[in-house]
Order: structure tokens, then sequence, then C-alpha cells
């Protein structure tokens, strides 16, 4: 979604793993992930994939009612995520990853285009270890 430019980074992570595992969630769940790119709407800050793949998690993992102590687990998750990305790029900050590179310019996409699917496939891969024991999680 991301690469075909029909959404921004954080939108297509939770497209793409809401349809991946046939969720039930509607699209307009991806709604909520349109004010999160490029760096939370444009200010440069956290990365929008890794934002979206934290949004994922938690429509997975995440609670609804208060008191529900699954929220530990995912903030754990979130922050695995957030870990695996900052231990292979050393930031977070989207102004920082694509410094000197202008918006939208080829150089911009594909680097963009290459952490919107390196943070799909590990929110992916946290999900299907962490629901491996329990798929109701997932339908």
């Amino acid at each position: 979604y991301y690469r075909s430019g029909q959404f921004y980074c954080s939108e297509a992570i939770v497209k793409t793993i809401n349809d991946a595992f046939g969720l039930d969630y509607p699209d307009r769940v991806v709604r909520m992930a349109s004010g999160f790119p490029i760096g939370i709407g444009g200010a440069g800050c956290a990365c929008g994939a890794v934002t979206g793949g934290v949004m994922a998690i938690g429509m997975i993992f995440g609670r609804e009612k208060p008191g529900d102590p699954s929220v530990d687990r995912c903030l754990a998750l979130a922050r695995e995520l957030h870990m695996f990305f900052s231990g292979r790029h050393a930031f977070l900050c989207c102004r920082t990853l694509t410094h000197g590179m202008k918006l939208k310019s080829p150089e911009h996409l594909a680097q963009c285009v290459a952490f919107t699917g390196e943070v799909a496939e590990e929110t992916a891969k946290i999900i299907l270890r962490e629901t491996r024991e329990d798929e109701s999680r997932l339908w």
C-alpha cells in the first residue's frame, strides 16, 4: 500500500496487518493512523512506519476495558518493535532518518518503502509468534 502510493507509512502498516491476518476491523481503523505519517503530522518526530506497527500490535493485543492487565503485554510488544527498529537504524526520529532528503524524492521514497516493509514484516513476526498458541486474538 505504501509502495503504490495508496497510503502513507503508518496507514499502510495498519491496512496491511488488517488484511494479511484477515482481521475483522473495519477499514476506518486506517483513519486512526492518518495523523502519524512523516513523523506525526509532518512534524518529523517518530517514524510513521513504527507508529503504524505499534497501532497494529495494539489492534490485536491492546485492551478495551480499564484495568485489563493485557495492556502490559501490549506495551512489551510495542517496546520490542521500537527496539528492533532503533537497533537497526539507531534513531526513531523521521527527521533524522531522512536528513538531507527532499520529501517525496526518489531517495526518500525508496528509504521509506524499505522502512515500511521492514516494520510490516517485523510486526507480522511478532503477531505470529505471540498468537501461535492463542489464535483467538486474531478472529
